[in-house]
C-alpha cells in the first residue's frame, strides 16, 4: 500500500485508476456495482435479452443474427459458448488481430471457433506497422496497445457495416471494473472505445512515422454508416450474471480452453491470447501505481475470496515482476530503458496533476514498493 494515495476502503484500487469514483462510505464503483450485482433479479434481465435475441433473429433474415468480436481469451470464448448453445444464434465472429498472440491463444481462438462451428473473420495488421504503433502508443497513452483499442473497434464496427448486421454482442458489463453500473449501464455507440481506451483518432495518432494511410484499417465507419444499419451494441454481462472464475472453469473443462501463466499476475486467465500483456500491465503499473494483480485481488476481495491485507501483499509481491517480454519491446520500439522509463515518468507526472498530488514526490512516494532500479535509472545511479 502507497501511503500518499487513497484506496477504495473495500478492495486495494487506487485513485489513480482512471474515472474511479468514490462513494460516501469510500467505495469505488466496482464495488458498489458488486453489491447492486447481489441483488439483480436477472431473470428479468435474461427476459429482457432473450427479446433482443428474438428481434434480431427476425430481422436477419438469411444474413448473421450478430456480429461477436473475439480473441479466443476466457471471456470471448464463454460468449461463443452463451450465443451458440444457449442463445441458438448464428454469429459471424470478428477478430482484429493484435499481431501478438501467444501459442496457448492461438490454440484456444482455433478451438472454440472449430468445436462451436462459427464463421469467422480476421484482420492482421502487418509487424512493421504493430512496432511502429507500439512505441507511438507510449508516447500517447502510455501503454503499447493503442492499435489494438483502436482495432477492435474499428474493425468490429467495419465488419457490422459491411455485412449489414446491426447488433454487436460485447461480453462482461463495464459495471464489473467501475466504468458504469449495473442500475446505470454504460451503453456501446461507435465512439466508446475511442473514449475509455484508444483516446486518440487516427488523425491524433499519426506522426512523422506512422502516416494515415498506413491508420486507414484504424478508420471507425462514420455516424451515417453506422445509423444506416441501426447499430446497436450490447454487454452480455448487463443480461446474465458475470463470474469469470465459475466461467473459466466451465470453458477448461467442455471445450478445454487452456490458461497461460501471466506476467504481473496470479491467475491463468487473463489475455491468455496475448504474448505482451505483461507488458501492458507493467506500463500501468509505471504509469499509475497498480497492475493486474491489483485488479484480480480487488475482483477475489469483492468476491470475499481474501482480505483486502492479503490483496496489498499479492499485488506487491506479482506487480514488481519484471516482464520478460521487456526486451522484446524494447527492440520493437527502439526505445531504450531509460528512454521508456523517463516517457513513463512524464506520464505519471500528468496522472499525479489530474488527482492533485504533488509532482515532486512521484517516484519514490508513489512507487516506494515499486522498482527501485527505475529510480536509479532516472537519478543517473545505473
Amino acid at each position: 500500500m502507497l501511503n500518499n494515495l487513497r484506496y477504495c476502503t473495500r478492495c486495494i484500487m487506487p485513485e489513480t485508476r482512471e474515472s474511479i469514483q468514490f462513494d460516501e462510505m469510500g467505495q469505488c464503483q466496482a464495488c458498489v456495482s458488486s453489491e447492486q450485482k447481489i441483488h439483480i433479479d436477472w431473470t428479468v434481465r435474461r427476459k429482457a435479452l432473450d427479446e433482443i435475441v428474438q428481434q434480431a433473429k427476425a430481422n436477419a433474415g438469411d444474413n448473421y443474427d450478430c456480429i461477436l468480436p473475439i480473441s479466443g481469451g476466457k471471456d470471448s470464448t464463454w460468449q461463443m459458448h452463451v450465443i451458440v448453445k444457449e442463445l441458438g444464434m448464428k454469429p459471424l465472429c470478428v477478430t482484429h488481430n493484435h499481431n501478438w498472440y501467444s501459442k496457448t491463444g492461438w490454440y484456444n481462438l482455433q478451438n472454440g471457433l472449430e468445436k462451436l462451428n462459427i464463421d469467422h473473420i480476421m484482420f492482421t495488421p502487418n509487424r512493421s506497422l504493430v512496432n511502429r504503433c507500439a512505441l507511438r502508443s507510449v508516447e500517447t497513452i502510455g501503454d503499447a496497445c493503442w492499435h489494438c483499442h483502436m482495432g477492435v473497434s474499428a474493425f468490429t464496427l467495419k465488419m457490422a457495416v459491411a455485412y449489414k448486421i446491426p447488433l454487436i454482442i460485447w461480453g462482461e458489463s463495464t459495471a464489473e471494473h467501475g466504468r458504469a453500473t449495473y442500475d446505470k449501464p454504460d451503453k456501446f455507440d461507435r465512439d466508446y472505445f475511442l473514449r475509455v481506451s484508444a483516446k486518440f483518432t487516427p488523425e491524433q495518432f499519426a506522426c512523422d512515422y506512422i502516416t494515415l494511410r498506413d491508420l486507414f484499417p484504424y478508420q471507425t465507419p462514420s455516424i451515417e454508416e453506422c445509423e444506416e444499419i441501426g447499430l446497436n451494441g450490447i454487454h452480455l454481462g448487463d443480461y446474465i450474471y458475470w463470474d469469470a472464475e465459475r466461467q473459466t472453469e466451465f470453458i477448461k473443462q467442455e471445450y478445454g480452453w487452456k490458461g497461460l501463466e501471466i506476467e504481473g499476475a496470479y491467475k491463468d486467465y487473463k489475455s491468455a491470447e496475448c504474448s505482451m500483456a505483461g507488458i501492458h500491465d507493467f506500463l500501468c503499473y509505471l504509469k499509475r501505481g497498480y497492475g493486474r494483480a491489483t485488479i484480480q485481488a480487488s475482483d477475489d476481495i469483492r468476491a470475499g475470496l481474501m482480505t483486502r491485507e492479503e490483496g496489498f501483499e499479492i499485488a506487491e509481491k506479482y506487480e514488481q515482476i519484471w516482464p520478460k517480454s521487456m526486451k522484446y519491446f524494447l527492440e520493437i520500439t527502439g526505445l531504450s530503458e531509460v528512454e521508456l522509463y523517463e516517457k513513463m515518468a512524464e506520464l505519471r507526472r500528468w496522472e499525479l496533476m489530474n488527482i492533485g498530488l504533488p509532482l515532486n514526490s512521484e517516484w519514490r512516494d508513489i512507487s516506494e514498493a515499486g522498482v527501485p532500479f527505475v529510480q536509479r535509472l532516472i537519478d543517473g545511479k545505473e
